[in-house]
């Protein structure tokens, strides 16, 4: 019955609803497909998690995506980062899970924030012969795949396999982690981003106004320590060991009470709330470049449409999830950055419910095209037709599962239709 209960409670949590796939695929012409990873966004999980058995991330209440992708012959991962960490920290740990060994946080970055360097273990990689060369002399890649805040994850992952991190590899030389050292841009075949906060969202800025910000990352933080150390623990996993508000599923022992543990990670902004906002991502999107040998795409969804008798706001649709309505309704009215210098103003206001249409699109500053099927590059985002829906759509919230296997399996197609080299 507890289970249940959390499981009903994440669910709304997630605050993830009806679909349009706006595109065609072109024919297959590709010569090797590789597989898929499939990231998690904020308050999500993966197949690790009990959690994911009872209501899967990927599918919630059309079914399970990833055994359908399956039966269909696709190969794919879906794989499991701390659901409320930072950016660089959720990278970290998608890079171990993948390659197996023990998570490496940077001496650099674990310094800065106060947390240990090193977390948990994966004994076997996620993707065993990820970087090598195959029998044909190809390199065996990765298809990334992110929803939400997943869609930052594997941006950034993207760029540390590609140009590693100098500061990282200055302050430990001798036993740097292999992911600081870069030179494995071409391990990444594509990367595909789905409602995601490129230019970070502008709810940030409403919480702040609304003097929320602070008790909502408190309570959050708490509640992960609470469950992080009960007998839950691993059934909802939040990957906070490195700070020692949660336990390694497994284990019983952290060098901090909560209360120390959480004292240190409000003291610092390694976490997702400063990555969420236009100005963390801005400096997400000044870190970040684009690679020359990875394809990249976008998807957004709006759940918003001009206002009857006040067009020049946006306002929620019908069909949108009813706890997204509040969110999506005050977006739609939002204007005006009064904290930072970061420029918000009326075109930010088209929404999903979490994330403003002008974010999803594309990081602002990178090179860009709209979906052409006879013309996708490399080294620039494709941005694919705007669906309708909201932020819930893209992971089977309110929608079948026909619908919604449709939706992936056109992806695929147009991703699997590109030469590999």
């Amino acid at each position: 019955m507890i289970k249940a209960l959390i499981s009903v409670w994440v669910s709304f949590v997630m605050m993830f609803v009806s679909f349009i796939p706006g595109f065609v695929p072109p024919d297959d012409n590709s010569d090797k497909n590789y597989p898929y990873v499939f990231v998690h966004g904020l308050f999500g999980w993966g197949q690790d998690e009990g959690i994911n058995k009872d209501i899967p991330y990927w599918g919630a209440t059309s079914g399970n995506l990833m055994s359908e992708l399956r039966n269909e012959g696709v190969e794919c991962y879906d794989a499991s980062v701390g659901p409320v960490s930072s950016n660089w920290d959720r990278a970290c740990e998608l890079y171990a899970c993948l390659t197996g060994g023990t998570v490496d946080y940077g001496a650099a970055h674990s310094a800065e924030n106060g947390h240990n360097r090193y977390g948990r273990t994966y004994d076997e990689p996620l993707i065993p012969d990820l970087g090598e060369i195959d029998e044909d002399g190809m390199i065996n890649k990765i298809n990334l795949i992110g929803h939400s805040f997943g869609g930052n994850t594997i941006r950034l992952l993207a760029q540390l396999l590609s140009d590693g991190c100098p500061e990282e590899v200055a302050a430990s030389p001798d036993d740097v982690s292999d992911l600081f050292k870069g030179g494995k841009g071409d391990w990444i075949n594509s990367v595909t981003t789905i409602c995601t906060p490129n230019n970070g969202t502008t709810m940030y800025y409403i919480a702040k106004d609304l003097h929320l910000l602070t008790f909502v990352t408190a309570f959050v933080l708490e509640y992960c320590a609470i469950m992080g150390r009960s007998f839950l623990n691993g059934y909802v996993d939040f990957h906070l060991e490195q700070f020692g508000l949660t336990y390694v599923p497994g284990s019983n022992e952290s060098q901090y009470t909560i209360a120390e543990a959480l004292a240190l990670m409000l003291s610092v902004e390694d976490n997702a709330v400063r990555d969420l906002s236009p100005d963390g991502a801005e400096e997400l999107n000044q870190m970040t470049k684009m690679n020359d040998d990875t394809y990249y795409f976008s998807y957004a969804f709006s759940t918003t449409k001009p206002g009857i008798n006040y067009p020049d706001i946006q306002v929620p649709i019908a069909s949108t999830l009813a706890i997204l309505v509040p969110f999506a309704s005050m977006m739609g009215i939002f204007d005006e950055n009064r904290y930072t210098d970061y420029n918000i103003d009326e075109s930010w206001r088209e929404n999903d419910g979490l994330v403003n249409l002008k974010s999803a699109l594309y990081p602002i500053g990178a090179p860009h095209s709209d979906y052409d099927p006879n013309n996708i590059q490399k080294g620039v985002w494709t941005v694919m037709p705007v669906s309708r829906g909201d932020h819930g759509t893209a992971i089977g919230i309110g929608s079948s599962m026909d619908e919604l296997l449709q939706f992936y399996l056109n992806m695929i197609k147009t991703i699997d239709s590109l030469p590999s080299d």
